[in-house]
């Protein structure tokens, strides 16, 4: 058996720094992991705004995920080119998102489109901008269930829908529960959490059945929750940062055994002082809304810690038993994978301790072509 950490990358030299690297290996096993996670596939609909990739994409669609989440029209023009049937736009399109997305729903009409809603202003104008295009938009109501970033209290929605039903372009026909504050390194309290916020949607979804006959569609969740929202046979979750996994997640969700495929790559640029590294790995290339100790960790000098950082610059204080060189390689998880990933317009591809070829960042872009 081979004593190569599996991170290590040969032909390094060739890598410029800071760089993007996967490891489609472990990427296609956390898909299985993921899947083997819940009773049925067909309730996956994971978010696909941590590796905005064409390839990825079709990963998934090969192992059988036929339902998506996303954020911005250029992530969903990048699914649907990428062959997924059933795309959901976790945003309320305001301005000009709305006549963008019917642009794009009207190329792709084969595709199973929804958006989300929380007011009825929004309604109004995206049901007038689908039906002067000849469409007609699935929509979900937006609930805010603790987040308190989005979204109408439950509580408040019953009259939302009931506006929505006279509106022609638009059909309500689910409820999106994003329940990301939701971060207890204690499963049983999160469980206990989830549980409670979970329980006005399901409050609301029956009003509506009772008074309407609909029973509409549960989203609910994302990557905090999802042990927890998986377990429930009648709704539809939405995962997104297990297909590379970080570092912030790996420490709070115990629960979830997932593999690291993705990292950043730096090198050692200077040593200022004694005990003191700098290394090319600025703000324009990793995540820094976390505190400085939270934003990257390296698998290859797990010792070093950050005293700085800057837009191309960041310096850790390093120990006297471990001697550090210019032009040394670090290999680091984020702590926050998914805004990492759109800081680099390329992932440099790793199979078999190589990097083989060049896979593009396509969604990291605000507009590709609608």
């Amino acid at each position: 058996m081979s004593t190569t950490p599996w991170y290590t990358i040969r032909n390094i030299d060739t890598i410029d720094t800071p760089g993007f690297v996967v490891y489609p290996d472990r990427i296609a096993e956390n898909i299985k992991r993921l899947i083997a996670s819940i009773d049925n596939v067909s309730r996956l609909r994971p978010h696909i705004k941590t590796h905005k990739s064409s390839e990825v994409s079709r990963m998934m669609l090969d192992a059988g995920i036929r339902k998506f989440k996303c954020a911005t029209i250029a992530e969903a023009e990048m699914l649907a080119t990428a062959g997924a049937p059933d795309i959901l736009l976790a945003y309320q399109p305001v301005g000009p998102k709305a006549q963008r997305l019917a642009a794009l729903t009207k190329r792709f009409p084969a595709i199973a489109w929804a958006c989300l809603i929380d007011n009825l202003d929004s309604a109004k104008h995206l049901a007038e901008v689908f039906e002067n295009s000849g469409q007609t938009i699935s929509v979900f109501m937006d609930l805010n269930v603790g987040m308190n970033r989005t979204g109408i209290a439950p509580e408040d929605a019953l009259p939302l829908f009931e506006a929505c039903t006279a509106l022609k372009g638009i059909t309500v026909t689910g409820l999106h529960a994003y329940d990301g504050h939701l971060r207890d390194t204690d499963l049983s309290i999160r469980t206990r959490r989830c549980d409670e916020a979970f329980a006005r949607v399901v409050k609301l979804q029956d009003e509506i059945a009772k008074r309407h006959g609909r029973k509409l569609t549960i989203v609910a969740g994302g990557t905090p929750t999802f042990s927890i929202h998986s377990k429930r046979e009648e709704i539809e979750c939405s995962p997104g940062t297990y297909i590379y996994w970080d570092k912030g997640y790996e420490q709070t969700l115990q629960e979830q055994h997932y593999l690291h495929a993705a990292l950043v790559i730096t090198r050692v640029v200077s040593i200022p002082a004694d005990n003191t590294i700098c290394v090319d790995l600025g703000h324009k290339a990793i995540a820094s809304e976390n505190p400085l100790p939270n934003r990257v960790f390296f698998l290859n000098a797990p010792e070093l810690e950050p005293t700085g950082h800057s837009e191309e610059h960041m310096v850790f204080k390093s120990t006297p038993e471990k001697q550090y060189h210019v032009g040394d390689v670090l290999y680091g998880v984020p702590y926050h994978i998914c805004p990492t990933v759109a800081l680099h317009e390329t992932a440099g591809v790793v199979v078999n301790h190589e990097v083989k070829e060049q896979w593009t960042t396509a969604a990291r872009k605000r507009k590709l072509n609608f």
